[in-house]
């Protein structure tokens, strides 16, 4: 699913009246049909219903919203910001529409003072917001400044007609500090905007925000900014296995990592890539921790390193040899969790990236070596450039060591951060955090929208990685796709676990239970709304 940017957004509209021939009135009709629908769907218990609307289109689609509820027979108040003398095209046509003491109580509201006349209109089961939509630039300024101050001790949920008035469509970077609507649910249209896949829309992390369709044809809907939702490839997961399927079909993930009191680092990196669905998983790790990392599942197959004394990798026994029967017969390799960063570790990733011509996910202590050895990461570049797989996926903090930035620098332009290192360097970069994205080298992004605050947990990082590995070895001709279901995945899970616990307590292997859940889930409703945000009220 394409991300469109405000101005993209409008001409798809305009593209779908004057080339597919599709009335503008008739998308209005189609919107507000669909807002009614999920109002009811979401809030099965609101019976008493206030819609604030502008003057523009979001207006409209508010005032056709209110006289489709009023005509269910919801009891129903409008409150229009301003006058409707001089209203023109559909929020006209809709406004003319709705003013019929049928369709419930319609207040004007022309002067900020006017709005203390309505606070009844507060005592309501919700609120929907049709103020002002993806045209509007902010600040909030006058009676939609003063209708934000009227409503701040209203208790009832507030659902968002296309955005929550006040955010600017395009967001993606920094923060932003202007006057904004809360929000409970956000429902918007044909395709998502910056906004709704990078800020924080909503007052928690697991309420919907959710696209609908409204009849814009798939021509009419383009865009030059090479951003797509990452749930749009967890469609991958979705094609049944061949009945005749064999472990060789689904890949033979290596995972190299560990250390003296990091053994579970790459165990759970190993248990993830069996558990979503690798053939065969084989962990490499240190001698001396060798046991605790097998404990993790007896499918797991090991082989033992060479330790120093000090349970370190040794150095001398890295060989390009011990490299080559390492990787033999292997399909995928990932590296890096829990293996430290002594002269053993160095040479290990140095001769990896030099001969293992596999897949490879790079992760924590690799990452970091990467960062301390400029020439190590200048020949990955070159093996990346020359078309092997290369998948990094850093946190801020690492990301900011790989590239010299700080951490606030990469935060306050995650996008750019993310799609320059990806293009410089030809790999794929996941950059982790709130809001996930995936890099790839020819410059597109992915954002991903699943996850919660329950994975700032250690293991977070080292279960993705053998996700991401997993699936590259079972999808080894949709790589972009695999990763960017990976990540979907991973939040997804996680998402699924923390409804039965706290955020606090969830642990990262609690997610791996939920897997089975996390396949089986489905986005896109029998409707056609595709939940970008939020699970369902029923069990996926």
């Amino acid at each position: 699913m394409q991300v469109l940017s405000a101005a993209e957004m409008q001409a798809c509209d305009r593209l779908t009246t004057e080339r597919y021939g599709v009335p503008s009135l008739k998308l209005m009709r189609a919107a507000s049909t669909a807002v009614a629908s999920f109002a009811r769907e979401q809030f099965p218990h609101a019976q008493r219903v206030t819609v604030l609307c502008g003057r523009g289109n979001n207006g409209g689609d508010g005032m056709m919203t209110a006289r489709m509820l009023a005509t269910a027979g919801l009891k129903v108040t409008t409150i229009l910001l301003g006058s409707p003398e001089g209203m023109a095209g559909d929020a006209a046509a809709a406004w003319r529409e709705l003013a019929s003491p049928a369709n419930g109580l319609i207040h004007i509201v022309k002067t900020e003072s006017e709005l203390a006349q309505y606070k009844a209109a507060l005592d309501t089961d919700l609120i929907i917001d049709a103020i002002v939509g993806t045209g509007f630039t902010p600040p909030l300024r006058g009676l939609p400044l003063a209708a934000l101050h009227w409503i701040k001790d209203c208790i009832a949920p507030i659902l968002a007609i296309d955005l929550p008035s006040g955010w600017p469509a395009d967001f993606s970077a920094g923060s932003f500090d202007g006057p904004v609507f809360p929000a409970d649910a956000v429902l918007t249209f044909t395709a998502p905007k910056p906004a709704h896949v990078f800020a924080q829309l909503t007052r928690r992390w697991d309420q919907p925000v959710v696209v609908a369709p409204i009849g814009s044809p798939d021509a009419a809907i383009r865009s030059d900014l090479t951003l797509t939702w990452a749930g749009s490839s967890h469609t991958l997961l979705h094609t049944p296995r061949p009945a005749d399927s064999n472990k060789g079909r689904f890949g033979h993930v290596l995972v190299i990592g560990g250390s003296i009191g990091k053994s579970g680092a790459p165990a759970m990196t190993s248990l993830a890539a069996l558990r979503v669905g690798a053939g065969l998983v084989t962990a490499a790790a240190p001698e001396p921790i060798l046991p605790q990392v097998a404990g993790i599942a007896p499918e797991l197959m090991t082989v033992p390193l060479p330790a120093n004394p000090a349970g370190q990798l040794s150095a001398r026994a890295i060989t390009s040899e011990l490299i080559d029967s390492l990787t033999a017969g292997r399909t995928v390799l990932a590296v890096g969790p829990g293996l430290g960063q002594a002269p053993g570790a160095v040479k290990l990733l140095t001769h990896l990236i030099a001969h293992a011509n596999l897949p490879t996910v790079i992760d924590a202590d690799a990452l970091n070596l990467l960062a301390a050895h400029p020439d190590l990461l200048a020949r990955l570049t070159q093996s990346g450039k020359a078309g092997r797989t290369i998948v990094l996926t850093p946190h801020p903090g690492e990301m900011a060591r790989l590239t010299g930035n700080t951490v606030a620098g990469i935060q306050a332009d995650r996008l750019s951060s993310a799609r320059s290192f990806a293009e410089k360097h030809a790999v794929t970069l996941v950059l982790k955090g709130a809001r996930t994205l995936i890099a790839h080298p020819d410059g597109r992004v992915a954002v991903n929208t699943t996850g919660n605050p329950a994975m700032a947990k250690g293991g977070s990082g080292d279960l993705l990685t053998g996700i991401v590995a997993g699936f590259l070895g079972q999808y080894q001709n949709e790589t972009a796709r695999a990763v960017e279901a990976a990540v979907y995945f991973h939040g997804l899970a996680a998402d699924l676990a923390v409804r039965e616990v706290d955020e606090r307590t969830l642990l990262a292997t609690d997610t791996v239970r939920e897997f089975s859940r996390a396949f089986r889930f489905r986005s896109r409703r029998p409707n056609g709304y595709v939940w970008l945000q939020g699970l369902f009220l029923t069990s996926p």
